[in-house]
């Protein structure tokens, strides 16, 4: 069933009336129970607490974009977060999600929920060490969650980094340690906006991104 009281707070960042978008978030919850029996595409323990635990999670980061954002990348996009909650808040306006997600069936899911829901998604079947960056145009923003630790996050967002681009990023209590370690091979600016939905996550926000002069 549909949780309104938990999306409600991002109602005001949605481009359509909150009960909308909480239509399409339960068509996609159903199509998620489906396919996991097939492709394991969120961890079972989590699967209950969907509403939450993902769906709120992703739309958390639509409070954090800027009305200028158009062109979105969602890197390793798995089972669709927080990426396609993202894209039905933002169904309607002229917002254009690109998801890369190199895992078959994987990137059959989120395929048949780009096109069940209507949602302005392009879906791109490799991994993004082996998409061309001007394939993908210049994102506004780049996100990700739960797909690998800060450093090698950085290189894999580097060469789609614009003047202008923001990465955010969920990541849990590690953050501290994870920007100790990318600021021995990187240079950015970064943002901390704690999570509204896990007491130890974090949402990190990477500007100016570029790598470090090797001596």
């Amino acid at each position: 069933m549909a949780d309104l009281s938990v999306i409600q707070p991002y109602a005001s960042r949605c481009a359509r009336p909150i009960e909308a978008v909480a239509a399409d978030l339960e068509s996609y919850a159903k199509l998620l129970a489906k396919w996991q029996s097939v492709q394991n595409l969120v961890s079972r323990e989590t699967l209950g607490q969907v509403w939450t635990r993902h769906f709120a999670d992703s739309l958390q980061v639509l409070a954090l974009t800027r009305p200028t954002d158009r062109l979105f990348l969602d890197f390793g996009s798995g089972g669709g977060f927080p990426a396609l909650p993202m894209a039905i808040g933002s169904k309607g306006s002229d917002r254009h999600f690109v998801l890369i997600e190199p895992t078959a069936r994987k990137v059959s899911f989120l395929r048949t929920v780009a096109r069940e829901l209507g949602l302005n998604v392009t879906v791109i079947g490799r991994r993004s060490d082996e998409t061309d960056s001007r394939e993908t145009g210049v994102p506004d923003v780049i996100t990700s969650r739960a797909l690998a630790a800060l450093p090698q996050l950085c290189a894999w967002m580097a060469p789609f980094f614009g003047p202008n681009t923001r990465a955010l990023l969920h990541k849990g209590r590690e953050h501290v340690e994870e920007l100790t370690e990318s600021g021995a091979q990187w240079h950015h600016d970064v943002l901390i906006t704690r999570s509204d939905t896990d007491p130890g996550g974090v949402i990190v926000e990477i500007t100016n991104l570029r790598g470090k002069s090797v001596s």
